[in-house]
């Protein structure tokens, strides 16, 4: 079987390209292909956030959230460039979870993960802590202080794909998985390649693994030709990002009437992230999109407690995501399990298919599919299990409280980039800022500026490293600065990208 693959995956979301990571850092040869951009779909439509999950204490998922909690300061050490921790403000509405409740979840919180880090939990004064200020005057008099992290979700999904390559697996973009045929001990997969006028080819690999997220039954379907084993639903969530509604860096969590909780987060310096939404999902998830009435609802929570009132005519930017969550019945979309399903068919070569999940706990999900597939690995892939959650993810290999440190080194040493782009670059980047600048001394050094610090330098790396072909790969994926570019800005880098695309494709 010269020529197999020990593993392809189909899914280039944070599913598919950490089970990529973990079983190339094991020595496998791996193949994985996705049908558009890394992150294209669910795992860029996050409110970006490693966390416990502290509602899902109240639908009694305590292994699920115990390995979220234990995975914060893991997934923190691994990319403190991408990741860091926050504080969350749960302000007390009276009427809704009683206070007693709220402080029993919170103390569960604080001690079910292992946290050594993280600040634990505080009882806050809104009549005096500047977290109350934003609030509504004189209903909110005590909040509850947490802690979680902050990550920048797309960039996660690519830093693992990154990884993967850096340690031997095939990475294919932009190619669709569009059938699969098996024997007894191998399997053929056969691949469309997206882009205009892109051909089929095969792969032949001895595992499948099917981590397509909202497509997971549909690439079932199209390899075994029969139903999918266990049931997904499709659960919709929307954000929207208006400009910074407060000055103080903390978040808040919001209770709401009807039982679901949204967020309001600083986002990218200027500007308050609000979501999520919860509803079921009927349709292509490649479609889905922010309606009129996503934005009015989180308005309207949001209004419940803000003193400013929020319109949808201040909404600078929407997205929206399908989650692939596992249908464990439950009657309402908020209440169905975060938790993942993982189905291994062997009738003849074997697959493994992956039902639900969250971005918290992609790396054990990993670690977890491995496992069950251990029997079908060569030696040399059990002696490494647990390699992934002490290697750091490229760009990650400094102290995880030395984030100031690494831009201070930064401005030091390209005083010319000045300390906003220094502290923007790190952030992306990490340790590998200095690869990007390539020995550059001066601003012009770096080429063409598309805005706002953008530089020809930076959007070539992306198109040689880190796979992205078009702009809103780069300006809502691999960055935000599709919040501060102008539509000729944006439309000048596609032509870029596009002119150069084909360099980069044979990588």
């Amino acid at each position: 079987m010269d020529g197999t693959y020990d593993v392809a995956i189909i899914g280039g979301g944070i599913n598919g390209c950490g089970i990529a990571r973990d079983a190339a850092g094991r020595g496998l040869s791996v193949y994985l292909c996705e049908q558009a951009d890394l992150a294209s779909g669910t795992s860029s439509a996050a409110t970006k956030l490693i966390h416990g999950g502290l509602r899902y204490l109240e639908h009694l998922e305590f292994r699920l959230v115990r390995e979220a909690l234990m995975e914060r300061e893991v997934l923190w050490r691994m990319a403190p460039h991408i990741i860091w921790p926050l504080r969350f403000v749960l302000p007390y509405h009276e009427g809704l979870r009683p206070a007693w409740l709220l402080r029993l979840g919170l103390f569960l919180y604080d001690h079910l993960g292992g946290r050594e880090l993280l600040p634990a939990t505080s009882t806050l004064d809104l009549t005096k802590d500047e977290a109350g200020r934003p609030l509504k005057p004189g209903q909110y008099s005590v909040g509850f202080e947490y802690s979680d992290c902050w990550v920048d979700d797309a960039r996660l999904v690519t830093l693992n794909a990154r990884d993967a390559a850096d340690r031997g697996a095939t990475i294919r973009t932009r190619t669709k998985a569009v059938a699969a045929d098996r024997s007894a001990d191998v399997w053929r997969l056969t691949t469309v390649d997206c882009r205009s006028g892109g051909g089929t080819a095969t792969v032949q690999a001895k595992i499948l693994v099917n981590a397509a997220g909202p497509w997971v039954a549909d690439v079932l379907a199209a390899t075994r030709r029969c139903n999918a084993p266990a049931s997904i639903r499709l659960v919709q969530g929307s954000h929207i990002v208006i400009p910074r509604l407060y000055a103080h860096d903390r978040c808040y969590i919001f209770q709401n009437p009807d039982k679901r909780i949204i967020f309001a987060i600083p986002y990218e310096g200027d500007f308050t992230l609000i979501g999520t939404t919860e509803r079921d999902y009927v349709g292509d998830p490649g479609l889905v999109k922010t309606t009129a009435d996503d934005i009015d609802y989180l308005c309207q929570a949001a209004n419940r407690y803000f003193s400013m009132a929020i319109t949808p005519a201040e909404v600078v930017w929407t997205y929206s995501g399908v989650r692939p969550l596992y249908d464990d019945g439950a009657s309402e979309a908020q209440a169905a399990t975060r938790d993942y399903v993982l189905d291994l068919d062997e009738a003849g070569a074997p697959i493994l298919s992956i039902f639900g999940g969250k971005i918290t706990t992609y790396r054990r999900l990993a670690l977890h599919a491995l496992d069950k597939l251990d029997r079908y690995l060569p030696a040399k892939a059990r002696g490494r299990r647990n390699w992934s959650g002490t290697t750091p993810l490229p760009g990650g290999d400094f102290p995880v409280q030395g984030f100031e440190a690494l831009v201070k080194d930064i401005v030091r040493d390209y005083p010319w980039l000045g300390a906003h782009q220094s502290r923007r670059l790190a952030r992306a980047y990490g340790t590998r800022v200095r690869a990007i600048l390539n020995g550059a001394t001066h601003w012009g050094a770096l080429g063409r500026d598309f805005g706002s610090g953008l530089t020809e330098t930076e959007v070539t790396y992306l198109m040689r490293e880190e796979w992205a072909e078009e702009a809103v790969d780069v300006l809502w994926r691999r960055s935000k600065l599709g919040l501060r570019l102008s539509q000729e800005q944006m439309l000048a880098l596609q032509s870029f990208m596009v002119e150069h695309r084909e360099e980069f494709l044979t990588r």
